[in-house]
């Protein structure tokens, strides 16, 4: 049986602005404060998996055993049928900048250029299905641990469009949907994403 989160302090695995807004909406109703890793202090893993659950794990141990607080950590990532189910665990590290002028960082755009090139370098005809994946782990300071996987498919589309969302968002256009995730109003894609499909689960498990 998995152990229940109790209410009180949940510390959110992530450094990501967005990914902390999107998480803390869909628990709020379950009265949880959430506090992402980035506010408390903590280094960020490295993530040495080779699974978006595998990946989630080490995040979610490491903030619970750094914080002596259950934590919840969300890997998630986009997959695109033809190029192989890339880039997938990689999904982030494709938007990583090269040190510019003392300043790393991550670029969206040309993560999503990447992603178009490829597909362009295939032909016009090449399939542009895609799917966003979502991992979420549960992780108490004393080593217990629970996984709940989500999905949502789609294809991707370009230009990018909107400015909604964060990440691959305005090139992924979700199944029986004509606007990207960017487009979509955050409390439409909270309720139809991948992230929700995944929650969905962990509230299933957790609060029934």
């Amino acid at each position: 049986m998995t152990r229940k989160l109790a209410s009180g302090k949940l510390v959110i695995a992530t450094h990501n602005a967005g990914k902390l807004r999107e998480i803390s909406a869909l628990l709020a109703p379950y009265g949880l404060e959430c506090i992402s890793a980035g506010e408390l202090g903590l280094p960020e893993p490295e993530e040495t998996g080779s699974s978006f659950v595998e990946n989630a794990l080490i995040k979610a141990r490491a903030a619970a055993e750094a914080s002596g607080i259950v934590a919840l950590a969300d890997d998630s990532g986009l997959s695109v049928d033809a190029l192989g189910g890339r880039p997938g665990v990689y999904t982030a590290d494709w938007a990583e900048r090269q040190w510019f002028e003392g300043e790393p960082g991550r670029d969206w755009y040309m993560a999503m250029g990447k992603v178009e090139g490829m597909l362009a370098e295939k032909g016009p005809q090449t399939p542009r299905d895609a799917a966003f994946h979502c991992v979420l782990a549960l992780a108490w300071p004393e080593g217990e641990s629970a996984v709940y996987e989500g999905r949502v498919g789609g294809t991707l589309t370009w230009p990018p469009r909107g400015a909604m969302g964060f990440g691959y968002d305005p090139v992924f256009v979700p199944g029986g949907f004509s606007q990207t995730f960017a487009e979509i109003a955050p409390e439409e894609k909270h309720r139809i994403s991948h992230r929700a499909d995944a929650f969905a689960k962990l509230v299933a498990d957790q609060f029934a």
